[in-house]
């Protein structure tokens, strides 16, 4: 495991930030990616493009939220290396507070290397985030202060099942909401525990192999057997089960009130981030005051907006464009 620096601030005596904040703790990367311009063949070289970008589901979304006008504050790690300080550079000027990231000194900041088809679609990736195990509970708990006065707290599914515990427990003691982020179906797994401890998070999103994982069973893509799968969820203490079904849009599920949403069309350059713009448009719209459903229809908006984009968080995001967007 990696050594951190001390960081440059108290964390425990650090002021609190603005009201309306949201606190995101997980992964940030670079994003590696190359894309085919032509139908894949396998076992060879093919020509395509090659992208480089600021990354990370956490991060992500922490990007997203800024560009949409929210505080937010990032709580993750990297390494001391010219990645790690272009990961820095290019979230603090996107408006992320960054002095909760930790710097590890023997360790490399994570990477996501993947490749896309001429379509835009994902066709294999490889993710690297050993350096978030310095993210242990006791690192967690020394930024605790960070928790002060947030609005909501964002978790993703890279962070360790101890640490998520005890991001759970931090939560509950602050009094915040949390939004998981399952990340993937291994990784989904780690807030199984939480939830039966009895400290469920309040808004989970899981793709539906995600929430077959969370339920035990596969899951088809049939609405009342998605429906189903989100009141045992709702069981468990869960408010609001936020279902993505790709191409079919998703179904968001308030503890009994099942809603179906469409995707928005939108012309495909690269599906990287879009769930993750998904997740804090859906969040900075409830914190605008919007009405759940209505803050789900922004959040399919702001994910046509990434996926027309090269960039894995689109540049052009802003309030004004996702209610555009939306015609």
């Amino acid at each position: 495991m990696g050594t951190a620096d001390a960081t440059e601030i108290n964390l425990l005596t650090a002021p609190p930030l603005p009201p309306a904040r949201v606190v995101v703790v997980g992964g940030a990367n670079v994003d590696l990616k190359a894309h085919t311009l032509a139908p894949v063949i396998l076992g060879t070289s093919n020509p395509g493009l090659t992208t480089q970008t600021a990354g990370g589901v956490g991060r992500n979304i922490a990007e997203n939220l800024a560009r949409l006008g929210i505080n937010v504050s990032l709580v993750s790690a990297v390494g001391r290396d010219y990645l790690g300080d272009a990961l820095l550079a290019d979230s603090k000027a996107a408006g992320v507070d960054m002095r909760f990231v930790m710097r590890v000194n023997d360790q490399l900041t994570g990477t996501y290397m993947a490749t896309l088809n001429h379509e835009g679609e994902l066709l294999v990736a490889v993710s690297d985030m050993t350096v978030l195990n310095v993210l242990t509970p006791t690192t967690l708990h020394d930024r605790r202060a960070v928790l002060r006065g947030a609005t909501w707290v964002v978790a993703d599914g890279n962070l360790s099942e101890a640490t998520l515990n005890h991001l759970m427990t931090l939560a509950a003691e602050a009094g915040v909401p949390v939004a998981f982020e399952p990340v993937s179906v291994p990784k989904a797994l780690q807030i199984r525990s939480s939830v039966a401890a009895g400290l469920p998070p309040h808004t989970i999103t899981p793709n539906l192999l995600e929430l077959g994982a969370l339920v035990g069973r596969t899951v088809p893509d049939v609405l009342a057997d998605i429906r189903a799968a989100a009141e045992e969820l709702h069981a468990q203490g869960i408010h609001t089960v936020w279902v993505r079904r790709g191409q079919l849009g998703s179904l968001l599920s308030v503890q009994g009130s099942h809603t179906e949403l469409p995707t928005i069309p939108a012309k495909v350059a690269d599906v990287t981030g879009a769930g993750d713009a998904m997740l804090a448009a859906y969040l900075a719209a409830l914190l605008a005051g919007a009405a759940p459903t209505e803050a789900a229809r922004q959040g399919h908006a702001a994910a046509a907006l990434t996926v027309e984009s090269t960039h894995t968080v689109s540049p052009t995001m802003t309030r004004g464009a996702v209610l555009e967007r939306l015609g």
